[in-house]
């Protein structure tokens, strides 16, 4: 410890000469600088001896600005500007680097989140309490109060008869719509009546509901006796009756218990009058509950009575709705998976998970609705409605654009004959790319509605996001990402196109490509497909932030350790090259290679595919091949030779064979196949026991065989009716010795016939 207290008053004094202390402005450093200035007594500003708490709160605090290299460097920095001070007037101000703090834990910070917002909760019981038991004691008029609640309950009554009226009236015009776009509905390419007829229906309860609402306000201006307190209390009633109508409405447009042909979902009338009076009931005392009879309860009576109703109804209203839900949560799941049954099946996903979770979900919306109305029973239920209406909104207009999106997924585009004809695959290309391009738009749609959804709820604020968060680098990317896609996708097909066109048949009058062209092109396209793809890919990587360079150098090094390590690889490609740009060979010619021969069946730049006839495939690298065989490059030819018995008449022999060709040429189709004249080569071996006589074919490619066969039937014709006789062969026995007696004995063979 002997070096501590040097070390300790080197640095105090590095401090103290750095920070010149006065009484307009004064220069300190995090903890160290602190506990330095601490350790000075204010009497005579003399230096003393810091305790040891003090020192280690200053080692701890320069310890943690030395170890990060950037509040080091600062720091190196503004020590170096403070020790150029030309004079004492000049005081150096230092502006202390921060140092880096440690990420919190993920249990520190769940305890911080759960400390937070349970102290949040806390507190708004305390208020809650403190509101009731300090309000005001307010003393209540009998004759205010009937007087306010007559004119009130004449406003209801009127406001009510009048919806109640109005809506009766036009029942027979939703009826007619109903039928009309049912009507509609039945064929398949007027699919978009229905919800044209639902909508519209929607539209006119809400006017109907405006024209209430207008009638309404006309009779509170001329019912209230100048009275503010029942102009007050009207006025809470009608903005009650608008919210809660208008929610109603949308109950209506989901249920529409009262006109089924106008009810787009499939349910039955006995359960879409069950959720109906339920959820109306519900939604209906809740609302006037809490946007009317609490306030006048709390203006007229008294503030503590008015919280306790508040929580009693909510409490009740509460306990029904997680009752009704889960005494519903299995006949709910049932329905919904025979609707996911029926739909589509990019909604029969989203339907099936919800159908798992709707409970839960539906019990968490009551749950926060009994919350915000005990903590702020004013505005809870405008902006629990409110998130409702814009939920519903969104998830409808989400599923009408998912709806268009997936029809016209499946449907086909269909170009014109003579594209079709000169590109034949370029139709099932753009219908491939236009259904790719129309699922991400229906993915995007889906990101989108859940941002929305969380955004309406106030868990998510959209427009910061995308305006100055991190969903504008997002968009951006996305965008980028799409039309790299979209560039590659139009490149790859049109030419891809081109060398297709090249490859189709004379189905359509067009001369057929050869085989060599045939195989170049398809190996051109298929190395375009990889060029594009990997150029593709490095763009987008390039995009998303990841630095190709590394990339691209390790490829370098790779291909570079591969081709070493690869040499028989590299040999096949140079070798297959060469062997295609000689047109050495093409699919579906007849070679033979080494000891096999067969048909070319594929052709890779690394090898060829070879078929025999016993069925076998061979894989034949290009490197192996030193020698061979094509039985297709321009003619084939053959050579027949014929055996016939010695004593046979040469001239005779030659004769026959000369009839047999001449009326085998006689036949169109085997003329067709022998290019000039045979040639006949008379008498060209001579043995003991035959002669041969030959003569010699030149045939079209691969034709050799045919004309062979169709030969040789015909001279064996004529052999046999000039009596021409094959060889036969004989065996000579010798015998020696004792044997020879024995062997005298036995018969002599007849001659021939």
């Amino acid at each position: 410890m002997s070096f501590i207290s040097p070390l300790w008053r080197t640095l105090t004094g590095i401090i103290f000469c750095c920070l010149l202390i006065s009484s307009a402005q004064a220069v300190t450093l995090p903890q160290a600088a602190v506990a330095a200035q601490q350790s000075q007594t204010p009497a005579d500003g003399a230096k003393s001896e810091p305790t040891p708490e003090e020192k280690k709160a200053a080692y701890a605090a320069l310890a943690n600005i030395l170890e990060n290299s950037d509040s080091r460097q600062a720091l190196i920095e503004q020590l170096r500007q403070a020790s150029t001070s030309k004079t004492p007037a000049d005081e150096p101000v230092l502006t202390p680097p921060q140092s880096e703090q440690d990420e919190p834990t993920v249990l520190e910070s769940v305890t911080s989140v759960t400390r937070e917002y349970g102290g949040a909760v806390a507190s708004q019981f305390v208020r809650l309490h403190n509101s009731i038991v300090n309000a005001p004691h307010k003393a209540f008029n009998k004759d205010t109060f009937l007087n306010a609640l007559n004119h009130f309950a004449g406003l209801a009554a009127a406001v009510f008869a009048f919806y109640w009226l109005t809506r009766r009236l036009v029942w027979p015009l939703w009826q007619r719509m109903g039928r009309w776009g049912r009507n509609q509905n039945l064929e398949r390419n007027k699919w978009l009546h229905l919800p044209v007829a639902i909508l519209l229906a929607f539209m006119i309860d809400l006017l109907l509901l405006a024209l209430t609402l207008f009638i309404g306000q006309i009779i509170s201006e001329n019912y209230h006796s100048g009275n503010r307190t029942i102009a007050y209390q009207q006025g809470l009633f009608l903005n009650a009756f608008a919210l809660i109508e208008f929610f109603k409405a949308l109950l209506r447009l989901i249920f529409c218990p009262r006109f089924p042909a106008l009810r787009f979902f499939h349910l039955s009338d006995a359960r879409a009058v069950y959720w109906h009076t339920r959820l109306s009931w519900l939604s209906g005392i809740i609302g006037y509950g809490l946007l009317v009879v609490v306030p006048i309860v709390s203006n007229q009576v008294n503030v503590q009575i008015a919280a306790l109703l508040n929580v009693l109804i909510m409490g009740i209203m509460t306990s029904w709705a997680l009752g009704l839900i889960f005494h519903n949560k299995r006949n709910i799941q049932q329905a919904l998976s025979q609707l996911a049954d029926r739909s589509l099946s990019f909604f029969a996903l989203f339907i099936r998970a919800f159908s798992m979770v709707w409970h839960l979900l539906a019990s968490a919306y009551f749950v926060a609705l009994f919350l915000f109305s005990i903590f702020n029973p004013g505005d809870s239920l405008k902006f629990m409605m409110s998130a409702t209406v814009r939920s519903l909104a969104i998830i409808g207009l989400a599923a009408l654009i998912s709806g268009m999106l997936t029809r016209w997924i499946g449907k086909t585009l269909t170009l014109s004959p003579e594209l079709r004809r000169n590109y034949p695959e370029l139709q099932k290309r753009v219908n491939d790319w236009v259904r790719a391009l129309l699922k991400l738009a229906r993915i995007v749609t889906v990101f989108a509605t859940l941002l929305l959804l969380l955004n309406a709820w106030n868990l998510f604020d959209l427009w910061h996001w995308l305006t100055q968060g991190a969903g504008q680098k997002l968009v951006d990317v996305l965008i980028r990402i799409v039309m790299i896609l979209l560039l590659s996708a139009v490149g790859w097909t049109l030419l891809a196109s081109l060398i297709e066109s090249r490859l189709a048949s004379d189905s359509h009058g067009r001369p057929m490509p050869n085989a060599r062209t045939r195989t170049l092109l398809t190996l051109f396209r298929n190395a375009l497909a990889v060029v594009i793809s990997t150029i593709t890919i490095m763009i987008l990587l390039s995009e998303v932030g990841v630095n190709i360079a590394p990339l691209l150098a390790g490829a370098g090094a790779l291909g570079l350790a591969v081709s070493f390590g690869s040499q028989t690889l590299v040999k096949d490609i140079i070798t297959g090259i060469f062997i295609q740009f000689e047109n050495g060979m093409n699919t579906g010619d007849l070679v033979t290679i080494g000891a096999i021969t067969g048909t070319v069946e594929r052709m890779s730049i690394r090898s060829v595919g070879v078929r025999q006839d016993t069925g076998a495939y061979h894989i034949i690298p290009w490197s192996s091949i030193t020698t061979f065989a094509n039985f297709v490059r321009g003619i084939g030819s053959f050579v027949a030779n014929y055996d016939v018995d010695r004593r046979e008449d040469a001239e005779k022999a030659n004769a026959t064979l000369q009839a047999a060709v001449k009326e085998l040429l006689e036949n169109p189709d085997i003329r067709g196949m022998v290019i000039g004249e045979p040639s006949f080569a008379g008498l060209v071996g001579l043995t003991n026991q035959a002669f041969t006589v030959r003569v010699s074919f030149t045939t079209q490619p691969l034709k050799q065989w045919s004309v062979r066969f169709a030969l040789d039937d015909k001279v064996k014709k004529h052999f046999d009716a000039a009596g021409i006789k094959a060889p036969h062969q004989t065996v000579e026995v010798m015998q020696t010795g004792s044997d020879v007696a024995a062997a005298a004995s036995v018969p002599a063979l007849p001659p021939p016939p």
